[in-house]
């Protein structure tokens, strides 16, 4: 595979085949929290606990888009987007997490398939985008085997139910940031500060990915690709010729935000250059496991916001922008570098980073297709005096990243599509409605949907499969 230059305009231009899309959440945009049969989640125990959101705010409602869906699918469709991933609420199909389904929630989804379908928008579903049943958590949550054993039961009914209608499927989510924000530094749900969970969690996310990889592999159609969307941060050194102290902090930030995840997957095994405490202790780990979790895939998801840069410096004495890494070695510090500029988030924006990310990917995993299932910038954005967003940093962000996977695949990288976060602003977790990701405004008070020239600016890409030139301003 490989891009063209566009000669009529001067512009990188995409090959044919390479998928665009919109990507959201359950939990973030659904609402209907209480709605028809819809049991707890953690992150609706989570929300409703003082002190864990920003605001006190909650799912509760959202983006109402259970309600909302036809006006939502129509709204793609007036934006020219050809595919759309959402998340499928484990709570809402099985309110305990086991036992006994919920006929309406499956309805819901069969709805929404067809809906899109129906539009010519390809449906790409993600069966656990951190919404796990509060009474599996009661139980253990990913801390326990059985999960990963009810999260396969609970595969094979929505199989069941949408296999037909679905292009392609993702198993997880983003398995790191459930580990280490939710079981690690409990800024997430379930809310915990436990090494030993987050180690064994894990094991069982990967464990119960490889189980519902094989139920759906049973369950599918011949040829519907399934894989697994993982969050990158790739690893940047900054300061001149690095030690061996700077290089061995690489190695281990690596191994801990992506090979205890990554290697698992495409290679059946866990990193050496991990932590003990990232690794999922070997009474756990039963025979025949690794090879379960190693289920070869048919593409890997891949979620990318920012970069992480680490350089030498005196962790005793730091300076603005710097901190201590979280990699402890002698003479190393973790930084943001000046010279990039940050979203409302604070995080780094670093197209290079990407480019060069999805280049490593697929020397990494050889063949395999990536596609990128998240990307986008949060803004301080706001409806003018003429109804109109103008998010011109989030059209340069998009234009600066899309140009990034341009010449990712130019250099050889094997992507496939790339996925815009996020098709609404929404629940935006620990934050609650304080940050945009849209390329559509919210306004949550009346549930009104505005398209921000972003999303002009993403439809014009997605028709012309080349990136546009920056506007002057």
């Amino acid at each position: 595979m490989s891009t063209a230059r566009d000669g009529r305009r001067g512009a990188l231009s995409f090959p044919e085949g390479f998928i665009f899309g919109a990507a959201t959440a359950a939990y973030q945009v659904e609402g209907a929290a209480s709605e028809n049969g819809r049991g707890l989640s953690v992150w609706d125990t989570f929300s409703h606990t003082p002190g864990k959101v920003l605001h006190g705010d909650t799912g509760d409602v959202a983006c109402d888009t259970y309600h909302r869906y036809r006006e939502d699918v129509a709204l793609m469709a007036s934006l020219s987007l050809p595919s759309y991933r959402f998340s499928i609420s484990w709570p809402r199909v099985q309110p305990g997490g086991r036992g006994p389904v919920n006929q309406k929630g499956l309805d819901y989804y069969r709805s929404l398939v067809d809906e899109l379908n129906g539009h010519g928008i390809s449906p790409v579903a993600t069966l656990y985008h951190w919404d796990l049943p509060q009474e599996l958590q009661d139980d253990g949550g990913w801390t326990v085997r059985t999960t990963a054993e009810r999260f396969a039961q609970y595969t094979a009914i929505v199989a069941a139910a949408l296999g037909d209608g679905v292009t392609r499927w993702l198993t997880l989510n983003e398995p790191q940031v459930v580990v280490n924000n939710g079981y690690r530094l409990g800024t997430h749900a379930p809310g915990l500060h436990d090494i030993h969970a987050a180690a064994a969690a894990t094991h069982h996310l990967l464990l119960g990915h490889g189980m519902a990889l094989g139920v759906l592999r049973d369950l599918l159609p011949d040829g519907v690709p399934v894989g697994i969307t993982l969050d990158m941060h790739p690893v940047q050194l900054t300061s001149g010729v690095p030690d061996e102290n700077l290089l061995a902090a690489r190695r281990m930030a690596d191994a801990e935000l992506h090979g205890v995840f990554l290697e698992p997957v495409l290679h059946g095994r866990y990193p050496t250059e991990a932590r003990e405490d990232f690794l999922a202790p070997p009474t756990i780990v039963a025979d025949g496991d690794l090879d379960e979790i190693a289920r070869p895939l048919d593409f890997l998801g891949v979620n990318y916001y920012s970069a992480i840069y680490l350089k030498t410096g005196d962790p005793d004495d730091l300076r603005r922008n710097e901190e201590p890494s979280r990699w402890p070695l002698p003479g190393v510090v973790e930084y943001r570098p000046e010279w990039l500029a940050q979203t409302s988030m604070g995080w780094t924006v670093d197209p290079e980073a990407f480019a060069d990310l999805l280049v490593d990917l697929s020397r990494r995993a050889p063949g395999l297709p990536i596609y990128v299932t998240e990307n986008g910038c949060a803004a301080e954005d706001y409806v003018d005096p003429d109804g109109v967003v103008n998010d011109v940093e989030r059209i340069r962000y998009f234009h600066d990243h899309l140009a990034a996977v341009a010449k990712a695949i130019e250099a050889g990288a094997n992507v496939a599509g790339y996925f815009a976060w996020s098709l609404l602003d929404n629940f935006e977790w620990s934050w609650g409605y304080q940050k945009r990701f849209g390329i559509v405004y919210v306004d949550f008070e009346t549930q009104r949907r505005i398209p921000k020239q972003s999303s002009r600016f993403y439809a014009d890409v997605i028709r012309s499969r080349a990136i546009p030139p920056l506007q002057d301003g």
